[in-house]
C-alpha cells in the first residue's frame, strides 16, 4: 500500500468514508527543495532575521518565524513567505546565495491536489504551552527564566552552548536551578488546561539529573511540584535514585511569583513548605516545565473534519478502540490522542497503523512496487580498493575535528584509492554521489567515518548494495559520539584521534570478505500466548489482517483480569465490552482458541517456530512465524492494613465486584476510606502500578453518586491521574471526596479492636492526627507480574528486576523483544489501563506483520561459524549462547561436532570468546581483523 505524509497546514478537507477517502491538500511552497536540502543550517545562519543566533538556537521565545522545522519534514528547513525579505521586497536572498547545495528555490508555487486513500492516520503532534502570559513568572522579561524545552537545548551537545550548562544572561555557571511543575497544565485559573500533561515530572527529573552530571554535585537542583507523577516503567526507580543518589531536592509547593533580585541576575522564590513554613531562596535560573496542548489550527481542522474532541481538545477515542476517532476510517496516534511520552506515542503509532491495515487488508500489496536489485559484483581475489568518506555532520564533527587534515591523512593509508569528505554523508544527494564514486573509481571496500553505526550503518550498507557491492565490505567508525563530542575542548586531540580511528577502520576493512545472508521462509501463522484483553486484541488484529492465529490461554476462560473490573475511566461498562470482545474472538474462523493449555516446549527461530501445547495430558505441535506474549499479571494479595481479618477491609477488585452486583449495602455506608499504594512504591516493589489512583477515584465517585451524604476519603502518597484522568480527580473533589496525603514513613493505621472500623492518619495540611470512622476500607493493591521463567527460556526473552518482560528498546521498541519474531503487550510488559493494553496489542501485531508480510527474510551475514575439524565437541558454546544457536550435528561426517544456526545467531561473539579450541569464528569480526585493528591502535600509542 502507498503512504502519503502531509503536514497539518496542508490539509484542506477530507471527504468520503472509510476505505474511500479523498484528501484535499494545498501544498504550500517551502521555497527549499526538500530533496536537495541537507539540513546544514547555512540558510538559518545567514538569514538576517536571525532565528538561530549565537546563543538562542532553538529557544522558542526568540523565534521570528523565518526558518523553522515543519512537522512531517524532519531535518528540512522551510521559509516563511510572510517574513522573508526577498519574497516581500525582492531584496536579500542571502540564503540562496550561501546554500551549498542550491536547495533554495523562490520560484515554487502553491499546488492543489487530491489524494485518494483508504484510511487516514492523524499524527499532528502538539505545541508546548507558552508561559509568556504568566507575568508573575517573568518569562517574557527575565533571560534566566526559560522553558524546559529551551533547557533541553542547553543540555544538548548540538545545542547553543554545546551541552555546557550556563545561564543565558551572563553565561555564568549556575549554582542553583529551580524547576516549576505544571506550568500550563492542571490549571484552570490562568489557562484552560485542566488536564495533566503526563510527561513533565519525568523530564524535569531527567533534566535535573543530567544538569548535575554536566556541572557536578555542587549544583543545587530543586523541583517544585504538586504530585510527582512517575507512573511509567522504571520511572519510580529513577525518581528514587534522583532523590537518594543524585541529590535532587523535591519540594512539594507551588510558587506564586518569581522576583528578580535587584542589582543581580538572580531570582528570588518565596514558597510555603509542607510544614506550613514560609521560606525564601535565591536561584540562578528557573526552568518552567511547560505542558502540551493542541494547536488552535488543529482544533479548527478537527471540527471541520467532524472529529470529536475531548474537553481538553484531544481526539476523542473509546477505551476498547483507543486509536479510532469518532469518524470511521480515521485513526489517531501520539499527543493528539492525549498527552503522552515517547514510548506510548510509539505504541500508538504502531497501533494506528495496525488499525488502518485491518481496514485495508483486502488490498494489501496491490500498490506495491518491486525494488530494482542491482547485481552484486564479485570482488573475491581482487586487490582492496578502499574509499574513505569523512562526514562533517555539519558542525557536530567539523566544528571540532580538522576534517581536511583527516582526509589528507586517509589518502596516504594502504589500499586507499579515494579519500573525501561530505557535509552530511547521510543526505540523499551524498548517497547518490557515493554510488557514482564507487562505480567510477572501481572501489570494492568503503570506510565511513561519521556518527554512530547503531543508527546509520544500515543506510550506508544500502548505498553499497545500490552500487553493486556486498554490503559487508564496509566499516564504519564513530568520530562524532566517541570523538568530537567527548573532545570538544581539545580539537587537536580530536583530530589525531579521528586519524587513528580511520586508520584502524581501513586496516580492518582491507581484510573484509563478502558475506552471504541466508533467505528464510516465514510461516504465515501467528501465536498469541495469553487470553486476556491484550491477547484477544492481538489475536483479533491478526485475524482482521488475514492471518491464521492460535490463542493459547492457560485458564478455562478468556478475559484475564478484566473479568474482575467494573467500569473504565470513560464510564464504559467493562463486562459488556468484554463479552462482545470474547464473542468476536470465539466466532472468528481465523482464530483458534486453546483453553486450559500451556506451552511445554518451543523450538525454531524467527519465521519458523515450532511450539508444543499441553492440554489435559495431550500434546499438540504448532508451526508459526511469530509469537506475541500477553501473559498478563496478577493483583497483590495484601498482608497489611488488617486485610483478611475483617470483611469490611477489601481490595479494589472486591469493591468492583460489589459494584457489578449492585450490592445494596454500598448505599447504606456512612463512610469509606481508600488507601493507595498498597504493595507498590515499596523497596521490594519500586514501581508504580499506574492504574490504582484512577481506579480508586472512579470507585469513590460511584459511592458518592449512590449516597451523596457518604464520607469518602482517599489516602494517597501522590495522585497520579495523568492525562485527562485529571478531570476525574477534579470531579471527585467537587463531589466532596476528601483527599488526605500520607508519607511512606507514616502510613495509615487501620483499627478494628473496638468493633468499629477506624483509620488513623496524619493530616498533611493541619499536621494533626485524624481518626476516620468508616464502614469500609478499600485497598488499592499492586499489580504483580507473572514471573514465568519457563516461557522466558523458551523464547530467550529477559525480565527486569521486578519481573516484567524487558522490551527491545524502552522508547523505540516498546512492543517487541530483542529476540526476532517475538513481541509483547499488556500487563506482562508493565501495569497499564485497558486502552493502553489494547493499543500495545495492536502495536505488537503491527510490528509482527512487518515480518509476516515479507513472506521471506534474510539472516544476518555477521554470524558465527564452526570449523568442525578443530571442534572438540565440549558443548561450552551451547551452554553460553543466550539464543540457543549452537547445536551438535546429528548426521554426516562431522556428527557430534557443533554447528551454528545462522537464523538464531545474533553475532554477539560469546561462543567465539568461550571456545577453548579456537574452532569458532565470527564472520566480519574474525581474530585477524580484530588484531590488525589493535596493532594499528598500538601504533597510535
Amino acid at each position: 500500500m502507498n503512504i502519503e505524509i502531509i503536514t497539518l497546514a496542508e490539509v484542506q478537507d477530507i471527504k468520503g468514508e472509510a476505505g474511500n477517502f479523498s484528501v484535499d491538500v494545498l501544498k504550500h511552497p517551502r521555497y527549499i527543495d526538500e530533496d536537495k536540502c541537507i539540513a546544514c543550517g547555512v540558510c538559518a545562519e545567514k538569514c538576517p532575521k536571525k532565528i538561530i543566533d549565537t546563543y538562542n538556537a532553538g529557544l522558542s521565545k526568540r523565534k521570528s518565524a523565518y526558518v523553522e522545522y515543519p512537522q512531517a519534514v524532519p531535518l528540512k528547513y522551510v521559509i516563511d513567505p510572510e517574513t522573508c525579505i526577498y519574497l516581500q521586497k525582492g531584496k536579500c536572498g542571502a540564503c540562496k546565495k550561501k546554500c551549498p547545495v542550491d536547495a533554495v528555490n523562490f520560484d515554487q508555487k502553491p499546488e492543489n491536489k487530491t489524494i485518494n486513500v483508504g484510511s487516514v492516520i492523524l499524527a499532528p503532534g502538539f505545541e508546548t504551552f507558552s508561559p509568556e502570559a504568566f507575568e508573575n513568572y517573568q518569562y517574557a522579561k527575565h533571560p534566566n527564566v526559560i522553558t524546559s524545552l529551551e533547557f533541553e537545548r542547553i543540555l544538548s551537545a548540538s545545542g547553543p552552548t554545546q551541552g555546557h550548562v550556563s545561564r543565558p544572561s551572563d553565561h555564568k555557571d549556575p549554582k542553583k536551578i529551580a524547576w516549576f511543575q505544571c506550568v500550563g497544565s492542571r490549571d484552570m485559573n490562568r489557562c484552560d488546561n485542566a488536564y495533566c500533561s503526563s510527561v513533565c515530572c519525568m523530564y524535569a527529573i531527567k533534566e535535573a539529573v543530567i544538569a548535575k552530571e554536566h556541572v557536578g554535585d555542587e549544583l543545587d537542583c530543586a523541583i517544585f511540584f504538586m504530585d510527582m507523577r512517575t507512573h511509567g516503567k522504571e520511572f519510580e526507580r529513577f525518581y528514587d535514585s534522583a532523590k537518594t543518589k543524585s541529590g535532587v531536592r523535591f519540594i512539594r509547593s507551588r510558587v506564586h511569583t518569581i522576583t528578580p533580585v535587584t542589582g543581580s541576575d538572580d531570582l528570588e522564590l518565596r514558597f510555603v513548605t509542607e510544614d506550613g513554613d514560609l521560606k525564601t531562596e535565591i536561584f540562578d535560573m528557573v526552568v518552567l516545565s511547560v505542558g502540551m496542548q493542541t494547536p488552535k489550527a488543529l482544533v479548527d481542522l478537527s471540527k471541520k473534519l467532524d472529529i470529536d474532541l475531548t474537553p481538553g481538545n484531544f481526539a476523542d477515542t473509546q477505551t476498547f478502540s483507543p486509536v479510532a476517532t469518532s469518524r470511521p476510517g480515521i485513526f489517531v496516534s501520539g499527543a493528539f490522542q492525549g498527552p503522552k511520552d515517547i514510548p506510548q506515542a510509539v505504541v500508538d503509532s504502531s497501533a494506528a497503523s495496525a488499525a488502518a491495515a485491518e481496514l485495508l487488508a483486502d488490498v494489501r500489496n496491490t500498490c506495491t512496487k518491486e525494488k530494482k536489485i542491482v547485481p552484486e559484483v564479485s570482488v573475491l581475489g581482487d586487490r582492496p580498493k578502499i574509499g574513505v568518506i569523512i562526514c562533517q555532520c555539519g558542525t557536530n564533527i567539523a566544528g571540532v575535528v580538522d576534517v581536511p587534515k583527516v582526509v589528507e591523512y586517509a589518502s596516504t593509508l594502504p589500499y586507499v584509492e579515494l579519500a573525501t569528505d561530505k557535509l552530511f554523508a547521510c543526505s540523499q544527494d551524498a548517497q547518490d554521489n557515493m554510488v557514482e564514486l564507487i562505480k567510477e573509481k572501481g572501489l570494492n571496500r568503503i570506510v565511513m567515518a561519521a556518527c554512530t553505526p547503531k543508527t546509520h550503518e544500515p543506510l550506508f550498507q544500502d548505498t553499497l548494495t545500490a552500487a553493486g557491492l556486498n554490503k559487508y565490505l564496509f566499516e564504519m567508525t564513530n568520530i562524532r559520539n566517541q570523538n568530537s563530542w567527548v573532545h570538544k575542548n581539545n580539537p587537536e586531540m580530536a583530530t589525531e584521534k579521528a586519524k587513528d580511528l580511520v586508520r584502524m577502520a581501513v586496516s580492518k576493512v582491507a581484510m573484509q570478505e563478502p558475506l552471504a545472508e541466508v533467505e528464510l521462509p516465514v510461516n504465515q501463522t501467528a501465536m498469541v500466548v495469553g487470553g486476556g484483553i491484550s491477547g484477544m486484541a492481538a489475536a483479533k488484529s491478526f485475524a482482521e489482517q488475514g492471518y491464521e492465529t492460535h490463542l493459547v490461554e492457560k485458564g478455562s476462560r478468556l478475559g484475564g483480569q478484566a473479568v474482575n473490573l467494573y467500569m473504565t475511566a470513560k464510564g464504559e461498562y467493562i463486562q459488556e465490552k468484554l463479552a462482545e470482545m470474547i464473542a468476536s474472538v470465539e466466532s472468528d474462523d481465523r482464530i483458534h482458541v486453546h483453553l486450559d493449555t500451556q506451552l511445554s516446549n518451543v523450538d525454531g527461530f524467527v519465521g519458523n517456530f515450532e511450539s508444543t501445547f499441553s492440554s489435559n495430558g495431550n500434546e499438540t505441535k504448532l508451526e508459526h512465524g511469530v509469537a506475541v506474549l500477553a501473559t498478563g499479571a496478577t493483583p497483590y494479595h495484601p498482608t497489611e492494613y488488617g486485610y483478611g481479618t475483617d470483611d469490611r477491609i477489601i481490595t479494589s477488585l472486591d469493591l468492583d465486584k460489589k459494584l457489578m452486583d449492585d450490592d445494596p449495602s454500598l448505599k447504606t455506608l456512612n463512610g469509606a476510606a481508600f488507601i493507595q499504594c498498597v504493595g507498590s512504591r515499596e523497596p521490594e516493589r519500586m514501581y508504580c502500578s499506574r492504574i490504582c489512583c484512577t481506579h480508586s477515584i472512579e470507585n469513590s465517585i460511584q459511592l458518592k453518586e449512590k449516597n451523596p451524604d457518604m464520607n469518602v476519603y482517599i489516602l494517597y502518597r501522590d495522585i497520579r491521574a495523568y492525562g485527562e484522568k485529571e478531570l476525574l480527580y477534579k470531579k471527585a473533589r467537587q463531589l466532596g471526596v476528601i483527599f488526605i496525603r500520607y508519607s511512606i514513613d507514616n502510613k495509615p493505621v487501620v483499627n478494628t479492636d473496638s468493633g468499629k472500623l477506624t483509620v488513623n492518619v496524619l493530616d498533611h495540611i493541619l499536621n494533626m492526627p485524624l481518626e476516620l470512622e468508616v464502614d469500609m476500607v478499600s485497598l488499592a493493591t499492586a499489580i504483580i507480574p507473572n514471573k514465568d521463567e519457563k516461557l522466558s527460556n523458551f523464547f530467550k526473552v529477559a525480565t527486569n528486576t521486578d519481573g516484567f518482560f524487558i522490551e527491545k528498546h524502552a522508547k523505540l521498541g516498546p512492543s517487541e523483544f530483542s529476540t526476532d519474531g517475538v513481541y509483547l503487550c499488556g500487563l506482562a510488559h508493565y501495569p497499564k489501563p485497558i486502552d493502553e493494553s489494547i493499543a500495545q496489542a495492536k502495536a505488537a501485531v503491527a510490528r509482527a506483520v512487518t515480518l509476516l508480510a515479507r513472506k521471506t527474510i534474510f539472516s544476518s551475514g555477521t554470524v558465527a561459524q564452526v570449523d568442525p575439524v578443530l571442534c572438540a565437541a565440549c558443548g561450552v558454546c551451547m551452554s553460553i549462547c543466550p539464543y540457543s544457536a549452537p547445536k551438535f550435528t546429528e548426521e554426516g561426517r562431522f556428527a557430534g561436532k557443533a554447528e551454528i544456526n545462522p537464523a538464531l545467531c545474533k553475532g554477539c561473539g560469546l561462543c567465539v570468546a568461550s571456545c577453548r579450541s579456537g574452532a569458532i569464528h565470527l564472520k566480519g569480526f574474525d581474530t585477524d581483523q580484530i588484531l590488525t585493528q589493535i596493532f594499528e591502535m598500538d601504533e597510535a600509542v
